[in-house]
């Protein structure tokens, strides 16, 4: 019996291999899908590209960053992929020369080289063909990046120490510059160790991604999937992306699928899911992308029709890639308003969770240029759900903050970094800190320049880390089995949306206070149009006085009748 499973809703195929490694891969699939019940499906070519609607403006929209003038395809920029097996690689395994489109920078079993074959997997080739596909017809979301993947394989009782081992590989590739890694897989808490395991974000692979992210500078996008029997470990991090999968309505991705799992899955008769859901008011979804019926490619160039949110997140990693390729070109052209703080996984998933599509806008620019309204899985929409009128729910338990939009996600991204030292534009973003001491400012306030329009939207989302450390026990600086690590907790930031000549925080127009996430969003209406400011509130220290931050805003420029 595995230790790790992926996607429980993932359909995926095995390629067609004729050696030791084939029958080692063979067997991973056969008792990771046997687990989990998924269905082993093959599917010939077919003239359908779903792939290509995923990627393109039905999806994600992010053919159009491919294009001129942007020319965003994920160039020299390093993203990773965890799972239990990997996608082939050209010179090592027999079925990579038969796949042209799918090339792989470098392959691991945990921490190192594998055998010719060894642990070639079908779902692996899948999730990696999202990411770097260079087929016309089925073209990844940054066809260009380089990719690094590792293996699990079929390990003992325990597989977390194996997992977080070959996670610090994939990290501390590319000259310790991965930007982003995707998890399509995690595991059970049946698995785990610990006595009466539950959601808490203190499963050591939990933990270790999250020590990971702040240590390597990376940020794990993780398949969403709790309750019900699913592979909850590591959904409950604090420091990267959870990842739900819509399907395909009208032509176009906007409704959370019904095999998709959330934070708050329902009842069943006989079983209660809660010990499959975070602990306490916590919810998983940070973020939905297209992940139902999404045609792929097999390590042996064959083509694959799957569903689940294994498929969905890669398309949040691979996303990465093409707005740090752009960050890296606007750091070489020396931009205005631009530092490495582009780099920094919070602000990517500020900018990438604050972008969202939620309302789709009529024309007039008033819902943000969104190109969708997303709906849950009972047809209900963002301003439908508690998370649009309870301050203190940050996210919806189903649609995170909404749908993956590629091409707005770009315009967040570009607008550029602005701090708080001076008035700043309607659209931007920001990395900075905020202090609990005396000799700085517990608060840090964002006026923006230019009025806001009545009746329009304004989104801001805020996004800090959890502070994990690695418990070190032979001081060499990197995890080692048998090291653990210690849950330092997360300090409490708060965010609210003022007018921009107050000081008193009651007077605020919306706020977002969860006690318990490390985001906070706003999606508010503009009552009036007007001059108003974010402010940024460090509410309850639990550990260092000084607490970095990522936030990213939107508002539509609007004009006072005098």
């Amino acid at each position: 019996m595995p230790v790790a499973w992926r996607s429980k809703h993932s359909q995926s195929r095995s390629s067609g291999l004729g050696s030791e490694g084939e029958r080692r891969s063979k067997k991973v699939m056969q008792w990771a899908m046997g687990i989990t019940g998924g269905a082993i499906a093959i599917f010939a070519a077919h003239p359908v590209m779903a792939l290509m609607t995923s990627v393109g403006e039905a999806g994600i929209d992010a053919l159009r960053l491919h294009a001129e003038p942007y020319g965003l395809t994920g160039r020299k920029i390093a993203i990773g992929q965890v799972e239990i097996g990997r996608p082939s690689v050209f010179g090592l395994d027999k079925a990579a020369p038969e796949n042209f489109v799918v090339r792989v920078n470098q392959v691991f079993f945990q921490d190192s080289l594998p055998g010719a074959d060894e642990l070639v997997d079908g779902h692996a080739a899948n999730v990696a063909s999202v990411m770097i596909s260079r087929d016309k017809g089925l073209t990844g979301v940054a066809p260009d990046a380089r990719l690094y993947a590792s293996a699990i394989g079929l390990l003992g009782r325990s597989g977390q120490p194996e997992e977080c081992l070959a996670s610090q590989t994939v990290a501390s590739q590319n000259g310790d510059d991965v930007r982003a890694i995707n998890f399509s897989f995690g595991e059970s808490l049946i698995r785990d160790p610990r006595p009466n395991p539950q959601l808490d974000g203190n499963a050591l692979l939990t933990q270790c991604i999250d020590w990971s992210s702040n240590e390597h500078g990376v940020l794990y996008v993780i398949a969403g999937n709790q309750g019900r029997g699913g592979i909850p470990i590591p959904t409950d991090h604090f420091n990267g992306m959870t990842v739900s999968n819509s399907r395909e309505v009208d032509g176009q991705f906007n409704k959370v699928d019904f095999s998709s799992l959330s934070s708050e899955p329902e009842i069943l008769i006989g079983r209660s899911p809660d010990t499959e859901s975070n602990v306490g008011d916590r919810r998983s979804i940070s973020l939905v992308a297209p992940g139902t019926d999404i045609r792929m490619i097999n390590p042996d160039g064959r083509t694959t029709r799957s569903t689940g949110t294994s498929f969905a997140a890669p398309h949040v990693t691979a996303m990465v890639a093409l707005l740090q390729e752009y960050g890296d070109r606007q750091l070489r052209n020396q931009a205005a308003n631009w530092s490495l703080d582009s780099r920094n996984p919070q602000v990517m998933r500020a900018i990438m969770m604050n972008s969202a599509d939620k309302l789709q806008d009529l024309g007039d620019g008033l819902n943000l240029g969104m190109a969708r309204t997303l709906f849950d899985h009972r047809n209900r929409s963002w301003v439908e759900l508690d998370a649009y009128t309870d301050r203190t729910r940050s996210l919806s338990a189903a649609l995170g903050t909404g749908h993956l939009n590629a091409y707005r996600a770009y315009e967040q991204f570009s607008a550029g970094q602005w701090n708080s030292t001076g008035v700043v534009p309607a659209m931007g973003w920001d990395y900075h800190t905020v202090s609990n001491t005396n000799e700085a400012s517990e608060y840090q306030d964002y006026v923006i320049g230019s009025p806001l329009q009545q009746g329009s939207y304004f989104s801001a989302t805020l996004s800090w880390s959890r502070k994990v450390t690695l418990n070190d026990s032979n001081g060499n600086e990197i995890y080692d089995l048998g090291e653990t690590f210690t849950d330092e907790g997360l300090n409490n930031l708060n965010l609210y949306l003022m007018p921009a000549d107050s000081d008193d925080i009651d007077d605020n127009l919306w706020s977002s206070v969860s006690a318990v996430d490390s985001v906070e969003h706003i999606f508010h209406r503009i009552p009036e149009t007007g001059q108003y400011k974010i402010r940024v509130v460090y509410d309850d220290q639990v550990n260092t006085p000084m607490q970095p931050y990522a936030l990213a805003w939107w508002g539509v420029p609007g004009q006072i009748n005098e």
